[in-house]
């Protein structure tokens, strides 16, 4: 096994999403998804990509994080995330993640839940995706990942129509999932034209959109134990920009 990893960016920016929102993060994105789901944002990490060694990987890393090392303590950016793309498709991403633990970082993996998450260091806080029926890829959910999530993890639903919305609150009832971790409901963001990558599945026939309004009120009335979010970074920097 090579000690390199193909990664599509490497920047600091904002948490945009999670319960860690708002906080800084330096992001590692890893090429390559097995998925192709409707409203996907990040097409360009599907092939484009430059092989780095682990250790080219942690110097970088190493150098983002230098200006937030206060005082006699150390202190470090609060966060690192692994993301793509798809981060489990490459083995190496699971050495990469315990080095960043045994850094001292706070570590999050985005992962679209459809690969085995066991192997993950138990320090990293996973995020994982259930993804619903307007992603074309409801089928492909990885329902054993259930049995291996903690409480420092988060189940995350992407709910673009009224179809996911009630897809995820039966799912939230079936499973219990309010008593395994943190669930969050992550508002699609319309694409922008030249996102609409030919790749991605077509939103099955027949399926409603929903408003992000709708979708805050519909919360409500159900009273579901759910965070709702928006992307805070698509708010601050044009939708589409790369890098934040």
């Amino acid at each position: 096994m090579t000690d390199r990893l193909t990664v599509n960016e490497i920047y600091l920016s904002l948490q945009g999403e999670s319960t860690c929102a708002g906080l800084p993060c330096i992001f590692i994105r890893l090429t390559a998804c097995n998925l192709r789901c409707s409203y996907c944002d990040t097409a360009y990490a599907f092939s484009a990509g430059s092989e780095m060694s682990l250790e080219a990987i942690q110097s970088e890393v190493r150098r983002l994080a230098v200006p937030f090392c206060h005082g006699t303590q150390g202190m470090r950016l609060p966060l690192v995330e692994l993301t793509g793309g798809e981060p489990l498709l490459q083995t190496n991403s699971i050495p990469l993640m315990k080095w960043l633990c045994e850094e001292g970082f706070t570590v999050l993996l985005e992962t679209s839940g459809t690969l085995d998450i066991a192997p993950v260091d138990p320090r990293v806080r996973r995020i994982v995706d259930l993804k619903c029926p307007s992603s074309g890829e409801s089928a492909r959910n990885r329902w054993e990942n259930l049995r291996h999530l903690r409480g420092t993890d988060e189940i995350k639903f992407v709910i673009g129509t009224w179809e996911d919305y009630a897809w995820a609150r039966h799912k939230i009832a079936e499973h219990q999932l309010a008593e395994i971790c943190p669930l969050l409901f992550s508002w699609v963001s319309p694409l922008e034209p030249h996102q609409q990558d030919r790749s991605l599945k077509k939103m099955p026939a027949g399926q409603r959109s929903i408003s992000r309004r709708e979708l805050a009120g519909q919360i409500i009335a159900d009273a579901l134990p759910v965070r709702f979010q928006l992307q805070l970074h698509k708010f601050i920097w044009p939708p589409d920009q790369r890098g934040v």
